[in-house]
């Protein structure tokens, strides 16, 4: 046939309709009808039967007659017909459901011809004319009558109707749905294990290692030495300083580009107070004050008196000019920039909460609340006080030079011993079978009997004080041949002669020792000062131990061979036995003045010039557990119950405190410290205060040595 060998080639896109103009398109038509006639007439001779069949197209238009139903099926042509009466051929290079458009004017918007009679041009190059427009009521009793309606879409570019398939509309109602566009594609069907295979625990290569995986890349050492080299030459340059930032920044800046600066921790200046009513050029009346509110501001002080006072304009243009708009403006320009701002935090925590909690003082009874007792006799400010080991007696030592022992229950007074020189402290003997008293008055010390001994007793210290001649330590022991052991035939006792002022004395538990102190700066470093006596073989030792500071006092501890001397600056603790330093107490506090030891050992009261006073448990720490500051002038002395979880101090103010400190078997639990009481009723004298407190050994009472001359008993 003529349409196998005769072919006529069609754009394949809109881009090329576009392209081609009307005239390119006559003369494609023309040269397609020249190659028809050629063909004609070369076939007319051997075959003058044979009938050319045209293709049938929906897409070509016939001519200019405007008739809409141009197309001819089954149409012959001859060589002689006319350009209307013969069928374009249409054949293209994709697929073979593309079909051309009917339209070829290509991307060409449809509004340009909206004043012309047709839509575009068809392939012949013929005008398409424009359909007559229906009303929308005839279209819409159209459409009611017709059934199928619903699947008819209005083609606008070909101007046409286009009736979908059913297949469409599935098609598009599971595009909608989200659904794939084939009713038989399966998004779920199981997957395909193409790697699977009888023997899968091989890999896929069983092939050896390759030698290269484990020989150094030659590639990457040549780029290495390239680099190497690009250094050593300069080529490569590294950029080691680091880059400086500016720390200039706006002052007069956004508070949000301020805060973003780093470095500065920035607070924004306060706002202005915006203003209110009262301020308006037009308030109401209750803003307004009288004549007689205006005197009456004249005569407030001008700090507290307002600074504005409402007025009423009748215009917005009669509002006078702020005359202090300038000096207002700079004062805030000052402000900004030279007013410091510091951030303050702000909690607000009631004060309630931040006091520990304790028990209550109900269930700590029971301990010394008031007066019971005084003892009168002494002449002079009473330094020391002491109980006997049966809480039967005290004695107490005064500033006149005597000594006194008294009944506790009566306040009579037993026996008086008259020294001759300031008592400095007076301690009795902690055995009940040895009622001793040791004194310090001065340079010596005397070791006295009381008198309150049985007959079997009394032998016994009368053979403990027996000395025939009097004797010396060792020559061996320089530091303390000062002290001389020697008869009082005065007061029937021993008396050792010191070579300084004797401040402090401290017995053994065991009876037999006793401690003495001389504190003086003549003797700083070697414990020259701290002697140690054996009563029984009537010898006295120095402690071998250095010591770094002027010693104030000395204890023993209740249990164990450990000493404790305090400084004015630390407390140190000493092993007898062993002859080491064991432990360095460091209360921080100015000068340190009395010590008391736990009847368990492991803890320690401190007081202070200051008035503080400092508890350190051993186990815990070198540095004090609680730091209380009960006093406002200097403590005297501080002292332990031998049995009730009591303490006391005593100060120059005229007050003893008295305190509960329970000490727990569990060391994880700290020790509980409760302030109990505050003991007032000694008189100043010269200064000075309460001077000396102790504990009675069985009652939870408290024996009070004050500066008035006066003896104290503080009952329950």
């Amino acid at each position: 046939m003529l349409t196998n060998r005769l072919t006529m080639k069609t754009p394949k896109n809109k881009k090329q309709h576009k392209e081609e103009g009307p005239e390119n398109i006559n003369g494609t038509l023309r040269i397609i009808e020249q190659q028809l006639d050629q063909a004609a007439d070369k076939y007319e001779d051997s075959s003058s039967d044979y009938d050319f069949e045209a293709v049938e197209n929906e897409d070509v238009v016939s001519s200019d007659d405007g008739n809409d139903d141009d197309t001819r099926n089954n149409s012959k042509m001859d060589g002689g017909g006319s350009d209307d009466s013969r069928e374009i051929i249409e054949e293209s290079d994709s697929s073979e459901d593309e079909v051309a458009p009917r339209n070829t004017v290509g991307s060409v918007p449809l509004e340009w011809y909206k004043d012309e009679e047709h839509i575009g041009y068809n392939l012949a190059g013929k005008k398409i004319k424009k359909k007559e427009r229906q009303n929308k009521l005839d279209s819409f009793l159209a459409s009611a009558d017709d059934s199928k309606s619903w699947r008819k879409i209005y083609d606008e570019y070909n101007d046409e109707e286009v009736e979908l398939t059913k297949g469409d509309t599935k098609l598009i109602r599971r595009l909608l749905e989200g659904k794939a566009p084939h009713a038989d594609f399966d998004p779920y069907q199981p997957y395909v294990e193409f790697f699977a295979w009888d023997d899968s625990k091989h890999p896929l290569s069983n092939a050896p290692e390759p030698k290269r995986r484990f020989i150094p890349s030659k590639w990457e050492s040549k780029k290495v030495l390239e680099l190497v080299r690009a250094f050593r030459m300069g080529r490569i340059k590294f950029d080691d300083k680091p880059k400086e930032e500016s720390n200039l920044y706006d002052v007069w800046a956004d508070d949000s580009s301020l805060a973003e600066r780093q470095g500065l921790a920035h607070i924004p200046a306060p706002k202005f107070k915006l203003p209110g009513h009262e301020e308006s050029f037009n308030p109401s009346g209750e803003y307004i004050p009288s004549q007689e509110e205006i005197n009456a501001l004249q005569l407030i002080p001008e700090e507290d008196r307002p600074k504005f006072i409402a007025q009423r304009f009748k215009s917005y243009r009669s509002v006078p000019a702020f005359d202090k708009a300038v000096s207002e403006r700079f004062g805030r320009c000052l402000d900004l920039y030279l007013c410091p701002r510091a951030r303050k935090k702000r909690i607000n925590i009631d004060p309630e909460t931040l006091k520990p909690k304790l028990p209550s003082r109900k269930d700590l009874k029971p301990y010394p609340t008031t007066c019971y007792l005084e003892y009168k006799g002494h002449k002079g400010p009473v330094i020391s006080v002491t109980a006997e080991s049966t809480g039967q007696w005290i004695a107490s030592g005064s500033n006149d030079g005597s000594v006194r022992v008294w009944e506790v229950e009566t306040g009579r007074c037993l026996r008086v011993w008259d020294i001759g020189e300031p008592v400095q402290q007076v301690v009795w003997n902690p055995l009940p079978e040895l009622p001793l008293l040791a004194i310090a008055a001065g340079q010596d010390v005397f070791i006295l009997k009381t008198g309150l001994e049985s007959e079997e007793e009394q032998k016994k210290i009368e053979e403990l004080l027996r000395i025939e001649t009097p004797t010396a330590p060792d020559d061996s022991d320089k530091n303390a041949s000062f002290i001389t052991w020697g008869l009082d035939e005065k007061h029937g006792g021993i008396r050792l002669k010191h070579f300084k002022t004797v401040s402090s004395l401290e017995w053994h538990r065991k009876g037999d020792y006793l401690s003495t102190l001389m504190p003086h700066d003549i003797l700083p470093t070697t414990l020259k000062s701290v002697l140690i006596h054996q009563l029984s073989k009537k010898l006295t030792q120095r402690i071998p131990y250095k010591l770094r500071g002027l010693p104030v006092s000395s204890a023993f501890h209740p249990n164990r061979s450990i000493f404790f001397i305090s400084t004015k600056k630390d407390v140190r603790v000493f092993d007898l036995l062993k002859q080491k330093l064991l432990k360095k107490l460091e209360p921080g506090v100015r000068e340190v003045s009395s010590i008391g030891i736990h009847p368990g050992g492991d803890n320690v009261i401190v007081g202070s010039k200051d008035g503080k006073l400092c508890w350190f448990d051993m186990d815990l720490s070198s540095h004090p557990y609680k730091v209380l500051k009960p006093h406002k002038k200097d403590i005297s002395k501080v002292s332990f119950h031998h049995s009730y979880p009591l303490f006391s101090s005593c100060s120059d103010d005229c007050t003893a405190y008295v305190f509960h400190g329970k000490v727990y078997s569990d060391l994880n639990q700290n020790p509980l410290i409760v302030p109990l009481e505050i003991l007032r009723g000694h008189a100043s004298a010269d200064g000075r205060g309460v001077l000396d407190c102790k504990f009675h050994p069985r009652q939870p009472w408290l024996f009070t040595a004050g500066a008035d001359s006066v003896i104290r008993l503080y009952c329950h």
